[in-house]
């Protein structure tokens, strides 16, 4: 693997991230407690994995232009930039969500939980666009 194989293996993270907070929602719902803890604990070290490998990749490249032009272009950087505010957002958000169930604290994780966890899963998702958007339009 090189330096530039690492965008497509963001997008991979990202996707699988996705997959994972989608099955743990499920397990959630079907009150199957410790098969969401567990899909919730894969999702977190995903994107941990996720953010190490996009920390090293423009660290070394810096950043990527967006070559597309008129209503596409627009469309990218509004992706880009919710994609950007809210993926900040959710490094303060998935700890501060995760800690109340650590603590067994299920009434304060469930209520954080709702509003991390759209966000968490648009930014995953919008991750994959993006890089589609970037590297493959």
């Amino acid at each position: 693997m090189t330096l530039h194989d690492l965008p497509a293996l963001n997008a991979c993270l990202n996707a699988l991230c996705a997959l994972l907070l989608t099955a743990g929602y499920r397990a959630i719902r079907l009150r199957r407690r410790r098969l969401h803890a567990r899909f919730m604990v894969a999702a977190l070290c995903v994107s941990t994995l996720f953010l190490i490998s996009y920390v090293v990749y423009h660290s070394h490249v810096g950043s990527v232009t967006f070559e597309g032009q008129g209503a596409v272009r627009a469309f990218y950087l509004t992706v880009l930039a919710t994609h950007a505010v809210l993926a900040i957002g959710i490094t303060i958000l998935v700890p501060l969500t995760i800690t109340p169930a650590l603590r067994g604290r299920f009434d304060r994780h469930r209520r954080r939980a709702r509003v991390t966890l759209p966000i968490w899963l648009y930014v995953s998702l919008t991750g994959v666009l993006v890089y589609w958007m970037l590297y493959r339009l």
